[in-house]
C-alpha cells in the first residue's frame, strides 16, 4: 500500500474512531469521510462497506478490551471498565446492546471467554456470588450504561459490584 493510502486508511479510522465513539453507529459514512478529510469513494476503497468500517474499528477496542480481562485485573475493577467503555464509546455500547451490529463470532467469543474466566476466578476466591452467570454480567453492564448517561455512573457501579459480591 502507498503511503498516502495508509494515511488516508488511517485518517478514516481515527476519525471513524472519534465519531462513533460520540454519536454511535448511525453516523452516515459521508460525515466520517468530511471529518478524516477525503471523499467518501477513499473510504469505500479502504472498507466496502460501513459494517467493515465499524468492524475494523469495534473490534481494535474489543480486543484492547479482552486484553484487559486477561490482565489479572481485579473482577469489580473490569466490571467498572466495561461500563465506562460504554458510557465513553456510543459505538461499544451499541453493539454491546445490540444495536444493529453483529459482532464477528470470534471477537465476541474471545471476550465472552475472558470475561467468563475472569468471573469463575473471582467466584472461586468466594468474591462474587456463584449463581451469576456472564450473560447476567453482560446485561447488567448493558443496564448500566443505560442507567448510568442519566443519574451518573459511579454510584449505580458500586451499587451492582456490591450486590454481585459473595
Amino acid at each position: 500500500m502507498r503511503a498516502d493510502a495508509r494515511r488516508n486508511r488511517q485518517s478514516v479510522l481515527d476519525a471513524a474512531y472519534e465519531i462513533l465513539a460520540t454519536e454511535g453507529l448511525g453516523v452516515p459514512i459521508d460525515e466520517i469521510a468530511r471529518r478524516a478529510g477525503v471523499g467518501a469513494g477513499t473510504v469505500y476503497r479502504h472498507f466496502p462497506t460501513k459494517e467493515s468500517l465499524i468492524e475494523a474499528v469495534v473490534l481494535n477496542r474489543l480486543h484492547a478490551l479482552t486484553d484487559k480481562a486477561r490482565s489479572g485485573i481485579d473482577f469489580a475493577e473490569f466490571f467498572t471498565v466495561m461500563v465506562e467503555a460504554g458510557l465513553t464509546n456510543r459505538a461499544i455500547a451499541d453493539v454491546l446492546a445490540g444495536g444493529g451490529y453483529q459482532i464477528p463470532a470470534d471477537a465476541d467469543a474471545a471476550l465472552h471467554a475472558a470475561f467468563a474466566e475472569l468471573l469463575q476466578e473471582a467466584q472461586q476466591r468466594g468474591t462474587i456470588r456463584p449463581d451469576v452467570t456472564p450473560d447476567d454480567i453482560q446485561a447488567l453492564v448493558i443496564g448500566c450504561v443505560a442507567t448510568a448517561r442519566h443519574r451518573g455512573a459511579t454510584a449505580l457501579v458500586q451499587v451492582v459490584v456490591a450486590g454481585l459480591r459473595a
